[in-house]
């Protein structure tokens, strides 16, 4: 859902930055509560595992295909203000170095896919937990049902965001009609791979998903050769294995992950128009739209230039594409973490000066 230059008019489009760089400023702020030394470089980790994803493209319909949007994933994986910043480094990056995605659209696609998908997602998982009961089972049910929902949402927003700046002259009610119906479609695909995704980290590090604190998973003991709840003073005594307090290897496994999705596996994913660029030619959206202003970026289209073998060629670029993701998504959260650490030094600090 990439949205190029030329689609959406320039008034529209300062006005999707502004809303853009709000939520960016908001999200800076509250990702200081939601990060600390554990979580900080997951959250790189989670952003170059989006970008790996979103350069698999999965059939959804004759002639159309889709790919991840991410928001609802980063999300539950380390809260909703770190995930819009998530999906925002994968924005820049895609627009910067691969151009894709409109630098001057950059705004509206924030807006739709990581200020929506979060918000959206965010809220229908939030609601289903209160409902649900108590479990790792319910976390991926509402982590499906928040995917599922966040993509046609996107869509909606990228209707308004044409009905008050589309520079064609497209029925409103046609482009409502074909976005959500195909993005409907796409969202199942969003909803499963989110739902996996989420279901595998929670089986093997519960403690590091954001959507599944406080079900913690009490300590067991064998009295009589029967299994009983341990009492509370002996599970908050017992010893905890370093390899449960370190993410070194699920960091190094995900790492792993996104670069063979990305530099090897994107090679076999579809290459039919995604669902926006679908309904735009359908529906002439598109009659407007100009060339990317990074268009000969040596990275452009996620191949390597003066690469002639396209399969070593795109998986070069996948490989460079997660490596600088990581290497930016980890910094940022890094220095948002060690921000929120001054904050605390300096409110411990001028405490005792009070009284």
């Amino acid at each position: 859902m990439h949205v190029p230059d030329g689609f959406i008019n320039a008034p529209v489009s300062v006005a999707a930055g502004a809303v853009a760089a709000t939520a960016v400023a908001v999200s800076l702020r509250g990702a200081r509560r939601e990060l600390d030394e554990r979580t900080a470089p997951l959250a790189g980790l989670v952003a170059a595992f989006i970008f790996a994803v979103q350069m698999l493209n999965f059939p959804v319909a004759a002639g159309t295909s889709g790919h991840l949007l991410g928001g609802a994933l980063a999300a539950i994986l380390v809260g909703p203000c770190t995930g819009v910043l998530c999906v925002s480094v994968v924005l820049l990056m895609q627009g910067i170095l691969f151009a894709d995605g409109g630098l001057t659209a950059l705004g509206v696609n924030i807006t739709n896919m990581a200020v929506v998908t979060v918000v959206v997602a965010y809220a229908v998982f939030r609601g289903l937990l209160k409902v649900l009961p108590a479990g790792r089972r319910s976390v991926t049910v509402a982590a499906f049902a928040g995917a599922l929902l966040s993509v046609p949402g996107a869509a909606v927003m990228f209707t308004l965001f044409y009905a008050f700046g589309g520079t064609t002259d497209v029925p409103i009610g046609k482009v409502f009609t074909a976005m959500t119906g195909v993005h409907v479609l796409i969202g199942i695909g969003e909803a499963v791979i989110t739902a996996a995704t989420v279901g595998a980290v929670i089986a093997v590090r519960p403690d590091l998903v954001h959507g599944a604190r406080g079900l913690a998973v009490p300590l067991k003991l064998r009295v009589d050769g029967r299994l009983v709840d341990a009492p509370a003073a002996a599970a908050a005594a017992a010893p905890v294995p370093a390899a449960a307090r370190s993410t070194r290897p699920l960091w190094i496994s995900g790492l792993v992950t996104a670069l063979v999705l990305a530099g090897f596996v994107s090679y076999y994913a579809s290459s039919s128009p995604d669902g926006l660029e679908k309904v735009a030619a359908d529906q002439g959206i598109d009659a407007k739209a100009r060339e990317h202003a990074a268009a000969g970026s040596p990275l452009a289209d996620y191949s390597v230039k003066d690469v002639s073998d396209a399969r070593l060629s795109g998986g070069l670029a996948g490989i460079i594409g997660v490596g600088g993701t990581v290497l930016v998504g980890t910094g940022i959260f890094w220095a948002v973490r060690r921000r929120r650490a001054e904050d605390l030094t300096a409110t411990a600090t001028a405490a005792p000066s009070a009284h």
